[in-house]
């Protein structure tokens, strides 16, 4: 925070005024993170002047300092920023930054931070990595507790006490590999990667494909292209809508790819009236195209739709670059957590992963109930003749060897 005051300060631009940002995953988390502390350390600036209401401070020189959520990432568009601070970037969509905020720091060449705790392998670990691999461009620094000599280390001890490995390795030595707490999809989505199943994943125009929806508005609005095969699905690509985007934006984006989609599969809620149109989202769908009907996955309780799920991803292979930001949400898919209780409720999150999560369910059940594809037939067995200590071995099936002796003359035969 004092970086950010301190480079507004020194900005000697007139006009348009300097404006900088501090950015956390959620407005209300912002506020109650970091506004006591710009508070805090702008009060010994002569003519500094708070605002409550927009959580801004204005500086002397006519430069701001003002705090936003990157849960509303339409509010932040177009206007300018001169430098940001991305804290707990993990937990961000990963999205918001480049399609949102870096656009702003463009008109003035500004700059960016990006601070956090490491939750799985995500943006903030690909930020984490790009920055390590090109230190001309970026400045970058891991404090683990266990250096940096900031906490004492019979706290961290005690620490250690109350929390699990992984819980303590995520927390205090930043590790990125720790596995992600209150994930339901964690070790699905880690054997998925380890087992190479994150990978080139072409479109195959052998098979068919169709489409699995969560029917949201905007962002809120992803589909998974997946087609269907011997030994589960295969997600080749990831939709989402953007801003206001309704129902008919999105059709348009995947009429645009170059897939024959068959049936889109939709979430029993797709039958309530859309306000905005007057007809239900299965409405608008079917006028849209009728060659390519919408079909209502069954309805079942939230458990057991991410049972479902989770049964369904082991047999999945995703498409890496396509499916990018749906595999992420995937990641980062976990349980709310009562902070009074300090447990994890029996519910998800409501968050920029739950959205791709549940049209992933959707996937899931619209799999489960398709006739699988046929593989190709097995092969004949065969019987190996004289194959002990013979070269010379010759294959052949039951009927050559038995010949005759198959046949039967009389009832009480037998062979």
């Amino acid at each position: 925070m004092n970086d950010l005051i301190k480079r507004a300060l020194m900005n000697q631009r007139q006009w348009p005024p300097p404006r900088y940002a501090y950015i956390a995953p959620y407005y209300k988390q912002a506020k109650r993170v970091a506004w006591s502390y710009v508070k805090h350390f702008t009060a010994p600036i002569p003519g500094v002047d708070p605002n409550e209401s927009d959580l801004e401070v204005k500086l002397p020189n006519g430069a701001s300092v003002r705090l936003f959520g990157a849960d509303n990432p339409d509010g932040l568009r177009g206007d300018y920023l001169d430098g940001a601070a991305c804290d707990e970037f993990a937990d961000w969509a990963p999205s918001v930054f480049p399609l949102v905020i870096r656009p702003m720091l463009a008109d003035y060449a500004g700059w960016a931070t990006f601070i956090g705790t490491p939750k799985g392998r995500n943006a903030f670990f690909e930020q984490h990595e790009e920055a390590k691999g090109d230190p001309d461009r970026w400045f970058h620094m891991v404090l683990r507790a266990s250096e940096s000599g900031l906490i004492d280390p019979l706290e961290l001890a005690d620490a250690r006490k109350d929390m699990t490995d992984e819980q303590y390795a995520q927390e205090f030595e930043c590790s990125f590999d720790a596995a992600i707490l209150g994930a339901y999809f964690g070790k699905e989505m880690m054997d998925a990667r380890d087992g190479g199943r994150i990978c080139d994943l072409p479109y195959d125009t052998d098979l068919p494909c169709y489409t699995a929806w969560d029917l949201g508005k905007g962002a809120n609005m992803p589909v998974w292209v997946w087609q269907p095969t011997q030994r589960g699905p295969n997600v080749i690509d990831f939709v989402q809508g953007v801003h206001s985007d309704g129902v008919l934006q999105v059709l348009e984006k995947l009429d645009d790819l170059p897939y024959n989609i068959e049936a889109h599969y939709v979430p029993p809620d797709s039958k309530t009236t859309d306000i905005g149109s007057g007809r239900s989202r299965i409405e608008q769908i079917i006028l849209y195209n009728r060659n390519v009907p919408p079909r209502i996955v069954p309805d079942l309780k939230i458990d057991d739709r991410i049972a479902a799920a989770k049964l369904t991803l082991p047999h999945t292979k995703f498409d890496a670059v396509r499916c990018k930001f749906g595999i992420s949400a995937l990641e980062q898919y976990v349980a709310d957590y009562d902070e009074v209780l300090r447990a994890f409720r029996d519910q998800p999150l409501k968050n920029w992963a739950s959205h791709p999560a549940d049209a992933f369910e959707v996937l899931s059940g619209a799999w489960r109930s398709l006739d699988k594809p046929k593989g190709p037939p097995p092969p004949p067995k065969q019987l190996v003749v004289n194959a002990k200590n013979n070269p010379g071995s010759v294959q052949a099936t039951f009927n050559d060897i038995v010949g005759p002796l198959g046949s039967r003359t009389r009832e009480d035969e037998r062979v």
